[in-house]
């Protein structure tokens, strides 16, 4: 899908892709909401976080996995079964 995407593949695979994603809903779903992410990004511009937003989400993001941890750990108090 890459290479369709990228349109760096040979005309054989095009028209064996395009038949493909023809007859194949799933293929489709993928195949369009990758294109449409593509179109989305291509024009995106890329913009410098305030320094300060990029500490607070660094910090959240840090308590989140902490939290994670936590929850996934064995419980010590409690004796395996």
């Amino acid at each position: 899908m890459n290479e369709y995407l990228d349109e760096t593949e040979d005309a054989e695979l095009r028209r064996e892709v395009e038949e493909h994603i023809r007859d194949c809903p799933n293929c489709w779903v993928v195949f369009d909401t990758t294109k449409r992410t593509l179109r989305i990004f291509r024009n995106f511009q890329i913009e410098d976080f305030p320094e300060e937003l990029h500490e607070r989400l660094m910090r959240r993001l840090e308590q989140r996995l902490r939290q994670r941890r936590r929850r996934s750990q064995p419980d010590a108090s409690v004796p395996p079964a």
